[in-house]
């Protein structure tokens, strides 16, 4: 359809980024400086998150450079040989590059989330094309085969476990694409994208990486190779490789048949992973050092403007005296807590130096201010940082809200039962920093209209109000335009006859008659006290609490403090409710446990569709708790939380972990049915043939992730969190999985030849 001018430039606006559009402001505000500003005068940029954006997005990018380098590097290192380093390497640009136009396709832009998949994914998309070229070496290394007749017998092998794998670790993501809530948010761009990655990269292994392998591969084994130190390092390499494989194979010999140790580790994981959960500590969305910070102020009741002003001229002058600190802007006369106006309230925004150029974060930062400003006394001042996510809030830490539901309308007593309670959390190890906006303290002055005297004195009450509300405090009345500018038209009484409170008592209001009507006929006014702002929530009133957990706590276990206090120190009809991003994170938290269960679902019926058995792939999805384990005991370890990125990294696991089960389960029930072995004997076979390609696969994974477990600077303890959970699960998962994979393989094949026996028997 046409659009007119106003629909063309929404369409513009719309269809346009947060990094354009800060990016067209920025250029704009210095066109206005250059041609309009006065002389002398000049603007500073209060809050800018593209500037958090932008380092966040150059450090991922920089991550994804190095990942991509150490992963060829694993490979090289295992396959020793530059062509077939060059063929896995190869389906990395291919496979983003076709991610890409898929993410166009979905209207994905180029964000965090979308950036660390495909980080994750430089990892996972090299796993089909190394299993395929290390199987053509295999075959070439065993017979006389051409590169072409090698690659055309080793796919007839493993094309079954490459769509079993990249039909695994898609459909991983699938449930996690429907979570709804900020969760929902993050896990579908991340998981589509992963999705697009993995199923691109599945086709490549069965397309592009055989016809690479036929065209550059060279049949070297079995010839002399010239004595190089790169050749001595790889002898030496390959030669306890051989011993780690031979002890390997004697290992799993000796413990597949033996169902008490296999079930004794797998118990040992499962207590073990439910124990490390239990310490872990647990968040949602991780505050960053965004590199800004806000100062909360509030001066005694009833102080005035100027008062308020000199707080805030301390705060910004010892502020500027950091060295980490770039700019400051401060305003009097605004909560940032509660977007509410008044005298006794002040803001202020301080913008940190880029993260390169300081070493401070944020927390060293805040720590300073507030050491800096504890001598001003006549104000309650806090220092913290921007909410994780804009909008969520106006702060980053707890934030609830304590409700009045005696109906008594006591404002004094909401107050007294506000701040006790507040006490009580301050006291606790794991809160600190809490405080609310709310005082019902602040002198004010009750109008009281005698109804029945204004109606005698034909005086409408509405009427009478609107007019106070324009000689006090204006009102809009209409614009004109002089010199090229509209300037609004706004009446309101001169100062002098506003000044005092009695003032109002020698106003005027016009009646029905037409007559003047001094208010002093109908009005009386009281000396009361009260808040500045009244707000409700969910139609209570109510009084916002604000605070940060203590440090070595997460919000998890602020929040389990905070109800348990509730439930003890609160008094009757007192009660709290959550609000901000903590009211998701309460909302959304067994959300994450039941997207885990769909998503091993998925995998099970897939699995049991692919081996026609519902026995079989009880040994893939009972392999995961030993990555499971190891994710949880890695973030312990380096004391990060069990948060959104974590979750991430978990599900991402099942389809990691699972291709390590898949890869030695489908070459096993290969030699099973085709060469009649035993499921002991067949569970050997298959580990020792596939222990090489899985320990490449993952140890190339893990070498993409360490740029994201040593990430520093913007965005660092979501790169940490998500790099950490995933080494250290792919980790654990590895090392143990091989050694508890067979053992499952043989129980539950035993039980599937078991009951396919009876079956057939009782069919006879």
């Amino acid at each position: 359809h046409l659009c007119d001018r106003r629909q063309r430039q929404m369409c513009i606006r719309d269809s346009s980024n947060a990094s354009e559009v800060i990016s067209n402001v920025k250029k704009k505000m210095a066109e206005l400086k250059e041609r309009t500003f006065p002389p002398g005068m000049d603007y500073t940029i209060s809050y800018d998150v593209s500037r958090f954006l932008d380092a966040s997005i150059h450090e991922v990018l920089k991550t994804l450079m190095e990942a991509f380098v150490l992963v060829a590097f694993v490979v090289f290192l295992f396959l020793q040989d530059v062509r077939s380093t060059i063929i896995p390497t190869i389906a990395v640009p291919v496979s983003l590059i076709g991610t890409f136009f898929f993410m166009q396709l979905f209207g994905f832009s180029i964000n965090l989330l979308t950036l660390f998949a495909l980080v994750l994914a430089i990892g996972i998309v090299v796993d089909d094309a190394i299993v395929v070229v290390e199987a053509v070496h295999a075959k070439m290394e065993q017979g006389n085969y051409s590169p072409k007749e090698a690659t055309i017998e080793s796919l007839g092998e493993i094309s079954g476990a490459i769509i079993s794998i990249t039909m695994v670790m898609s459909a991983v993501f699938i449930p996690v694409a429907f979570m709804d809530g900020p969760q929902g948010v993050f896990y579908r761009q991340f998981s589509i994208t992963m999705a697009i990655a993995i199923v691109i990269s599945g086709v490549n292994a069965l397309t592009l990486t055989p016809a690479l392998c036929a065209l550059l591969l060279k049949n070297h084994h079995g010839t002399e190779k010239k004595r190089t130190w790169l050749t001595m390092f790889f002898d030496a390499f390959n030669e306890r490789y051989e011993r780690l494989s031979d002890k390997y194979k004697n290992l799993v010999n000796y413990i597949a048949n033996r169902r008490v140790i296999t079930f004794g580790m797998l118990v040992f994981f499962i207590v073990a992973t439910i124990g490390t959960n239990s310490l872990l500590p647990t968040g949602f969305i991780p505050t960053e050092d965004q590199g800004t910070l806000y100062a909360n102020v509030t001066t005694p009741s009833g102080a005035t403007l100027e008062r308020t002003e000199s707080v805030m001229d301390a705060i910004q002058t010892q502020a500027k005296s950091l060295k980490a600190v770039e700019s400051t802007s401060t305003l009097s006369g605004f909560s940032l807590m509660t977007d509410g106006s008044g005298a006794s309230f002040g803001m202020g925004m301080i913008n940190l130096k880029p993260w390169d150029k300081r070493k401070e974060t944020v927390d060293d930062i805040i720590d300073s201010l507030t050491e800096r400003t504890k001598n001003i006394k006549d104000a309650s001042i806090q220092f913290f940082p921007p909410p994780a996510v804009p909008g969520y809030g106006n702060s980053s830490g707890f934030e609830f809200r304590i409700q009045d539901r005696t109906g008594s309308g006591d404002l004094q007593k909401l107050e007294k039962v506000t701040k006790d309670f507040i006490d009580e959390l301050n006291k606790t190890p794991e809160i600190e920093n809490t405080f609310t906006s709310f005082d019902a303290s602040f002198p004010q002055y009750l109008i009281k209209v005698d109804n029945d005297k204004a109606a005698q004195l034909s005086v409408s009450v509405d009427n009478a109000m609107n007019n106070l509300q324009a000689l006090i405090g204006s009102y809009y009345a209409t614009n004109f335009i002089r010199f090229g500018q509209m300037y609004k038209v706004m009446i309101q009484a001169l100062p002098k006859y506003r000044a005092q409170p009695e003032n109002i008592m020698k106003l005027y209001v016009k009646n029905k008659a037409g007559e003047m009507v001094p208010y002093s006929a109908f009005i009386t006014i009281t000396r009361v006290y009260g808040p500045e702002q009244l707000t409700r929530y969910n139609m209570y009133t109510s009084a916002m609490i604000n605070g940060e957990p203590a440090l070595g706590y997460s919000s998890g276990s602020a929040i389990e403090t905070i109800k348990q206090l509730a439930k003890e120190k609160l008094p009757r009809g007192y009660t709290y409710e959550w609000s901000g991003m903590t009211r998701d994170e309460i909302l959304s938290g067994d959300q994450a446990i039941y997207v885990f269960a769909i998503c091993l679902i998925f995998v099970y019926l897939i699995l049991s569709a692919q081996y026609e058995s519902f026995i079989i792939p009880l040994a893939v999805i009972l392999s995961l708790p030993t990555g499971i384990f190891g994710a949880y005991f890695l973030l312990w370890t380096m004391g990060l939380q069990n948060n959104i990125y974590a979750q991430v990294a978990m599900i991402m696991l099942i389809g990691l972990l699972g291709k390590n089960a898949i890869l030695i389960i489908e070459y096993a029930l290969l030699r099973q049915n085709e060469a009649n072995r035993s499921p002991l004997q067949a569970a050997v076979d298959g580990a020792a043939s596939r222990f090489r390609p899985i320990l490449m696969t993952s140890f190339a994974f893990i070498a993409g992730l360490i740029p994201l477990i040593m990430a520093s600077g913007a965005g660092a303890i979501g790169n940490k969190t998500i790099g950490t959970a995933a080494a250290g699960g792919m980790l654990f998962g590895t090392l143990f999985g091989v050694i508890i994979i067979p053992g499952l393989y043989v129980i539950f094949a035993t039980m599937a030849m078991s009951f396919n026996s009876n079956k057939k028997y009782k069919q006879h």
